[in-house]
C-alpha cells in the first residue's frame, strides 16, 4: 500500500471543496426529507380527513414511475425557474416529500396507540403540539432509518449533478471523482484513493448508527 498516495490525491483535486458542497446539499436533502415524511407520514396515520386513503394510494403510485421518465420534465421546470448550477434542485424537492419515506413514517406512526393522542387532546394540546411532542420523540428508530438511506443516496448521487451543475466549483464529491478519468487515460491509482476517502463517512455513519437503522426497518412498538 502506498500511503503518499492519500497525500498526493489531496493535492491534486480540491477535495475540501467536494466536500463542503456535498455537505450542504446532504445536509438540506436530510432536513428536507425528514421534516416532509414526518409530517405528511403523521397525517396519514393518525388525521381523519376526506379523500386521506386515495391520496395516500397516489402518493404510493408514484414510487412507480422510473425516474428516466420524470428527468426531461423535472430538467424543464427547474429550467424555467433559473436554477440550473445551483444547489436547488438536489435539495428543493426533499420539501415536497418522497414516497418511499412518507410510506416508512407512515407504517411507523400506525404502531403508536390512538389512545395517547385522545390523552393529548383532553390535556389541550393541539394537532401539531402531539406530532412535535409525542408522535415524533417515538419515532426516532424510523427517523434515523430515513436519515441513514438519504444520507447514502444523496452522498453517492451522481446523475443529479451531473444535469444540473456545470460550474468547476460546483462540483459534488461523486462529481469530482470523475476528474481522475480523462478520455485517453485514468489515473486508476488516484480514483481507488479517492473512492475510500468518499466512502469513509459513510460506512462510519452506518457502523454508529447501525441500531437505528435495524430498528426502523423492522418497524419495532412503542417503548416504554
Amino acid at each position: 500500500i502506498r500511503w503518499r498516495n492519500y497525500a498526493e490525491v489531496l493535492s491534486i483535486a480540491p477535495f475540501g471543496i467536494y466536500f463542503r458542497n456535498t455537505i450542504y446539499v446532504v445536509v438540506m436533502d436530510m432536513v428536507g426529507t425528514l421534516l416532509s415524511a414526518s409530517v405528511v407520514g403523521f397525517s396519514f396515520a393518525r388525521l381523519r380527513w376526506r379523500g386521506r386513503n386515495l391520496l395516500f394510494l397516489i402518493t404510493l403510485a408514484t414510487m412507480m414511475l422510473p425516474g428516466a421518465v420524470t428527468m426531461i420534465p423535472r430538467y424543464l421546470i427547474f429550467k424555467e425557474l433559473h436554477w440550473l448550477d445551483t444547489y436547488k434542485p438536489l435539495w428543493v424537492p426533499s420539501f415536497f416529500g418522497y414516497a418511499f419515506f412518507i410510506f416508512l413514517m407512515r407504517q411507523f406512526y400506525t404502531t403508536i396507540p390512538l389512545e395517547m393522542d385522545d390523552a393529548a387532546r383532553i390535556d389541550g394540546c393541539s394537532v401539531l403540539g402531539i406530532w412535535w411532542r409525542i408522535a415524533l420523540p417515538l419515532t426516532k428508530p424510523a427517523l434515523a432509518a430515513c436519515g441513514i438511506f438519504t444520507f447514502n443516496a444523496t452522498w453517492n448521487a451522481f446523475m443529479g449533478p451531473l444535469i444540473y451543475l456545470s460550474s468547476p466549483e460546483k462540483l459534488t464529491l461523486a462529481l469530482g471523482l470523475m476528474t481522475f478519468r480523462g478520455p485517453r487515460r485514468t489515473d486508476w491509482h488516484y480514483l481507488m484513493v479517492a473512492s475510500c476517502v468518499a466512502m469513509f463517512p459513510v460506512i462510519v455513519l452506518f457502523f454508529f448508527a447501525q441500531k437505528y437503522f435495524i430498528q426502523g426497518i423492522v418497524f419495532t412498538g412503542v417503548k416504554g
